[in-house]
């Protein structure tokens, strides 16, 4: 039995860990977790098992709509003028992935994204029609791609307007992403 909670001082260890294994071309410190855990608490969640193990974490704050903030990055404070909820990263162990397991997790991203006109996301590794399933959208543009490089040449950025957050339900997964 797994279940999505909310991500505490004593499971970096374990994201860190797990956040190395699933994204090796995207590393990421433990200084940016601790920011986004200080900075939006809600919006940073753990997958732990019955051992407590990690084996998926989320985590997604508030952002300007269009900025996906650089990779590893530790920002300080949350902008003022935040119109989408940023959803960095959403991560599950391999051998954790394809049971619909990170629908929960999603929906309660979504569920925050209801306070701000959109959610916002860079699909990383193909995995765009899996966040299709959820409502995503790819946004294409000049802009849009200079930021997308640090994220690898298959990024697309994403986006989710609010209404459809509202009405948010976790999808039943049933290929790669989850």
């Amino acid at each position: 039995m797994v279940r999505w909670r909310a991500m505490t001082e004593a499971d970096l260890v374990g994201v860190i860990a797990l956040a190395d294994r699933v994204h090796p071309d995207f590393p990421e410190g433990e200084a940016m977790y601790r920011d986004r855990m200080r900075l939006f608490p809600g919006g940073c969640l753990v997958l732990a098992d019955d051992a407590g193990a990690i084996v998926g974490y989320a985590v997604a704050y508030p952002a300007r709509l269009g900025s996906p903030p650089p990779l590893d990055t530790v920002l300080g404070r949350l902008p003022n003028e935040a119109d989408a909820l940023y959803l960095h990263d959403v991560a599950l162990a391999p051998e954790w992935r394809g049971g619909g397991r990170s629908g929960e997790g999603i929906a309660r991203l979504l569920a925050l994204a209801a306070a701000f006109p959109a959610a916002m996301l860079v699909s990383v590794y193909g995995t765009a029609p899996f966040w299709a399933r959820h409502g995503f959208r790819a946004v294409d543009g000049e802009a849009m791609a200079a930021k997308l490089r640090a994220y690898g040449p298959t990024a697309v950025y994403m986006v989710r307007d609010t209404a459809e957050c509202r009405e948010a339900r976790p999808v039943q997964e049933n290929g790669s992403g989850d």
